[in-house]
This record gives structure tokens, sequence and C-alpha cells, in this order.
């Protein structure tokens, strides 16, 4: 019997990753397209021959019994609402990242999934690119040795995304490139740590290069139809940086939407004492041998990871079988991006 879907959020998202992964899935079917622009979920059913509904009212999807699973893709201000009601509805749920704008509000999630009975996983989908699963099982296998110390950069050139919108109002998004690109920086890294525990975490965070968005020059804008650089508003982070301590190894890290260095540097290093790795993020790694001093340069295909991650959550809500994407395995992460942001504003180390 096929698992019958609801999308609520026809944005970029769910045309850049998730219908398209739609398209190759067996057993599944995709009852309802919605989004409160109607024009949006329309032009999904137009494209998609799949999709059953397009509407504009999410509760429609919630109250039809025949819906199994609800795919929340909408703005991250919209995940905490959205999730709950569909939870509370009987539906099992794969949200996009983050979980929401706070930690506490992803507690109260992850206890209302438990108390419904209901799966709940989270769109951290690189821990479903292969990279990263290898990363993972070399580090289990202990190819590193001691793993002391991870650093991680995700860095690019005034690209703050739909400056003035709901990416730069913080009401909305719960931050800004720590919340945005961090998340899934520091959540592959907890993961390939072997599920890291925070202990103590530092961070400095600036909004300096859109202070004035009148004046904010930039080559190309992700979501630029969503910009408002006349009326709205901007009071995220566009720059961080910071240090970690957790029960496995160390992390120290810079990101930035916006610097005046036209490099973008998009890595993580993994230092271990008997080899380290450098992983570019969205593509491969390389390992970099202490004993024998070789680079050496695996070779392998890379899946769709948003495919793996999909096909993965569908498993999960015909057995009831919690997978790696699980929100109980996310809540470090979430503990984690909420710590760094209460540091960085009292301007001093904070311990868990």
């Amino acid at each position: 019997m096929s698992t019958v879907i609801a999308v609520i959020g026809c944005g970029r998202i769910a045309n850049n990753a998730h219908f398209p992964a739609f398209a190759k899935m067996e057993g599944i079917r995709v009852k309802y397209a919605c989004d409160l622009i109607l024009e949006k979920a329309e032009a999904i059913k137009a494209k998609y021959s799949f999709v059953e509904n397009a509407i504009t009212d999410y509760e429609v999807a919630l109250k039809d019994p025949e819906v199994d699973a609800v795919f929340v893709l909408t703005p991250n201000y919209a995940h905490y609402v959205v999730t709950m009601a569909a939870l509370k509805a009987g539906k099992h749920v794969m949200c996009e990242k983050p979980v929401t704008v706070s930690y506490e509000l992803s507690c109260e999630m992850a206890e209302e999934a438990e108390k419904q009975g209901k799966i709940l996983n989270i769109g951290v989908c690189n821990r479903f690119h292969k990279s990263v699963e290898m990363l993972e099982e070399l580090n289990r296998q202990g190819r590193f040795g001691k793993l002391y110390h991870v650093y991680c950069s995700f860095r690019g050139f005034r690209a703050i995304p739909g400056l003035g919108g709901a990416f730069t109002t913080k009401a909305m998004s719960g931050g800004g490139v720590l919340i945005d690109w961090g998340v899934h920086f520091f959540d592959l890294i907890l993961y390939i740590l072997g599920n890291a525990k925070l202990k103590n975490v530092t961070c400095d965070a600036y909004s300096e290069m859109a202070k004035d968005m009148k004046s904010y020059k930039y080559v190309g804008m992700w979501a630029e139809e969503t910009k408002d650089i006349e009326n709205g508003t901007n009071d995220v982070d566009d720059f961080i940086t910071g240090y970690v301590r957790t029960d496995k190894a160390s992390i120290s890290f810079n990101g930035a939407w916006a610097q005046n260095i036209n490099k973008s540097e998009m890595f993580i290093d993994f230092l271990g004492d008997k080899a380290g790795a450098r992983l570019t993020y969205g593509g491969k790694f390389e390992i970099y041998d202490g004993s024998t001093l070789e680079t050496i340069t695996p070779e392998y295909d890379i899946p769709n990871m948003y495919l793996r991650e999909n096909e993965a959550f569908v498993e999960s809500v015909k057995t009831g079988v919690k997978n790696r994407n699980h929100i109980s395995n996310i809540l470090e992460t979430m503990k984690l991006l909420d710590t760094l942001y209460k540091s960085a504003e009292a301007g001093r180390e904070i311990e868990l």
C-alpha cells in the first residue's frame, strides 16, 4: 500500500529538492501540494503529474484520513506551528531544517512526536550524503586515530539571501548565517564525531555588511524575490566565529553570508593523530595519512541525498523504526545553535 503524502510549502526547497526526489520514488502518493500562494501549489501540480491536488489551507490535508505523512517545507518560523498541528492530527512529519527557531520549541516538537507515537524527522540532508556517511564510518573504524579537532569554514562573498525579508528577520528565521548554513555544518560534524555531546561554547556574531540595506552591493542573491530592501528588516548575523568543546573533539569555525573577500570557502577539516581529512561541503573528501604521508582521494559516486533522505523517512513511517534524521538525534545540534547565539549575546563562554 502506498504512503500518502501532503506537502506544505511549495517554495525553493520543495522545487529544487523534494519534488524531484518524489518523482523518482515508488510506493508513495502525493495527494496535496499546499502553499499560501495558490499559484505556487498549482505550478507544482502542473509540473508533476503525480500531484493530485493544489490547495492553500493545510488543515484540509491534516483532516484527510488518507494522509499518512506531511512534509513541512515552510519558512523557519512556521515549522513549529505546522508540525505541531500535523502531529496532533496523527500524521508523521518530515520537517525541513532547522527544527524551528529555538531549542526550547524544538524540544516541544520532539515531546509531541513521542506523545503521539509518530515519526518526526528533520531535513538535515547531509546525514544521507555519501561523503558524510563514509567519514562517519572511517572515524568509527579508527582510521583517524584520535580525532581531536575539527575546523569548519562556511564563508561566501556578499551572499546575504532575501535581504530584508524572512531570511534576515530574526523573528521569522531564528537567526542568520549560523542557523541557515551553520546548521548543516555543525550537524554533520556532530554526527561524524559519533553524536558528540556539548561541554561548552563561545561565539561572536556580527551583522556588519548590510547595516544600510539600500547601499548593500551584491553579485547574486538567493531568494531575491523575497527581498525587501526598502522597508524590511535585517537583524541577524552575517558573520560568526567561535569555539566548541564536546566530549569527542573540539570544533573551531568561521561562517559568513557576506565578507569582503571574494572567495567561497566551504570545507571541514578533521584532524586526527593518525590521519586527517578535508571534506569539501557538498562534494568529496581527501585523506592525509600521517604514517605514509600520502594524500588519498577515494573514488565513489554520490547518490541524491534528498532522495535517500525521503526514502528513509517513508521507510520509518512504514516500520516505526527511527533513523539517523529522527528529531531525537538532532536536538544536540539545535542546542548548539541556541547556545552559540546566547554566547554571542552575552559576550562570554557558556557551560553546558
